[in-house]
């Protein structure tokens, strides 16, 4: 049964045509998957994702997503995944509540770290660009050989040193956890290696409900939204309902 996890921006308010400011909308899905297509590739199971989340700590969300979990089967999960756009925090909640779990860094937002990377290193090559990522995407990234990569980042060197600082901060991001990205490993046991699930969730739980033109929410007011939100898409608002009533 994999987790996914996403954080997000929510809008809190606007003066004068501006954010007057952001509050962190966290997001998190669970969803089952128990079969995969003819060249391998995982296919969830229909009508199996359920979200969560609200704006507050990474603390309370790791324990909000866990008690989704649990309901939704967690313990009885075969294999058990957490897939996560590669934040830190992510990580640490994982460790806390789901040990044992595989761990996943979303392919998508790995990728898009090599593209930030490659038009630092040729802002105005489009052909150098398409050569470098073939080599550092095609051939190591997309095939696991994270050490080898990098390897290759690390050897790059500048005389900016906005590039060089660039350089330095990538090298970092791909080796820290490198096994979390063996995505020839993942794909040979049909798991998933990306978060689309919950980029769409983003849109039709937050997106859809708290930021439309004109909105202004306190976060008591966007977490009721959010809350609300989730019951309808997981198939749960008349329980929800039938709750409030008991109460």
């Amino acid at each position: 049964m994999p987790v996914v996890k996403k954080e997000t921006e929510g809008r809190k308010g606007k003066t004068g045509g501006q954010p007057s400011h952001t509050r962190e909308a966290k997001l998190g899905c669970v969803f089952t998957q128990t079969a995969w297509d003819e060249e391998g590739f995982a296919i969830r199971d229909p009508d199996s994702t359920t979200y969560t989340g609200a704006i507050e700590t990474a603390e309370a969300f790791g324990k909000r997503l866990y008690v989704e979990a649990w309901k939704r089967g967690w313990s009885r999960a075969k294999k058990k995944v957490v897939i996560g756009d590669g934040a830190e925090w992510i990580w640490n909640l994982t460790a806390d509540h789901f040990p044992g779990a595989i761990q996943i860094v979303d392919l998508y937002h790995v990728r898009q770290h090599l593209w930030e990377l490659v038009r630092k290193l040729y802002p105005n090559d489009d052909g150098q660009q398409k050569a470098w990522m073939k080599v550092h995407q095609i051939r190591l990234l997309d095939k696991g050989k994270i050490e080898r990569l990098v390897t290759s980042i690390r050897s790059l060197s500048s005389d900016n040193p906005e590039v060089s600082d660039k350089i330095r901060t990538e090298a970092d991001y791909f080796e820290r956890n490198a096994d979390r990205r063996r995505y020839p490993k993942f794909r040979r046991q049909h798991l998933f290696v990306g978060s689309g699930v919950i980029e769409a969730g983003c849109k039709t739980v937050i997106g859809s409900g708290l930021k439309r033109s004109g909105m202004f929410w306190t976060v008591r007011g966007a977490n009721a939204i959010l809350a609300l939100r989730s019951y309808h898409l997981n198939g749960r608002f008349e329980d929800y309902w039938a709750s409030r009533r008991a109460a």
